[in-house]
């Protein structure tokens, strides 16, 4: 069995945390290129357009190079995305972590250590929605694949629901992708409950139907 554990995180993380965090987004991209490639929108018109070359000019070249801009352009749409959350979320609240997360009221972050190294991350802030019960955001949890299958992500997960009971939170919400089913499981085996779907905000991932799935878990009520 696995040992490994969960500390507050500190300033000489920051490199490795940053780099986990980046790689496990960016591993996402080929199955949602695998995914995007399978939706109607998407093959039905690159087959008009591959064969459409090769029935007009009769060059197989030509016919092979649509193929090849056509998978190259869906590639790319897929990455786009991850590439641009990556970015945007590296200058947002991971450009100072200890400032955002430790110096601030009702937010942390967390990583999970074994033998020496960083094997998981995960941090917990308010949902800053007006007019609402008070929620707490599961954020940045990610383990590094070599490390996966050890209950290290269900730890994280834990740890940040004890916080926002200890902090008189009334749930935990996270949203996560349509192709991460690995986390789906985890968070209905943890008690998250699947609330809705939403797109977003890209002009194209309509067309690619990339989707965000969000999930809640309720926090008991103290007696």
């Amino acid at each position: 069995m696995s040992s490994f554990y969960i500390r507050l995180y500190k300033d000489s993380d920051y490199h490795i945390v940053r780099d986990i965090f980046a790689r496990g987004i960016h591993e996402h991209t080929a199955a949602s290129f695998r995914r995007t490639l399978g939706l109607p929108q998407v093959w039905i018109p690159s087959l008009v357009v591959t064969w459409l070359p090769l029935l007009v000019t009769g060059c197989l070249f030509m016919s092979a190079l649509a193929v090849t801009i056509i998978l190259g352009l869906v590639w790319s749409l897929n990455r786009y995305i991850y590439t641009s959350y990556v970015s945007f979320t590296l200058r947002d609240d991971m450009l100072d972590i200890e400032n955002y997360y430790l110096h601030r009221e009702d937010r942390c972050f967390w990583v999970a250590e074994s033998a020496g190294e960083i094997v998981g991350t995960v941090a917990a802030a308010p949902l800053l929605k007006t007019g609402e019960e008070k929620q707490m955001e599961l954020k940045r949890l990610s383990v590094p694949r070599r490390h996966r299958g050890k209950g290290i992500a269900q730890a994280l997960c834990r740890t940040v629901i004890d916080f926002a009971q200890r902090c008189g939170y009334k749930a935990v919400v996270l949203d996560t992708s349509m192709i991460q089913i690995s986390s789906w499981k985890l968070y209905e085996k943890m008690g998250f409950r699947r609330t809705h779907y939403c797109y977003p905000d890209h002009c194209f991932v309509r067309y690619i139907d990339f989707i965000d799935v969000h999930y809640r878990y309720d926090i008991p009520t103290q007696e």
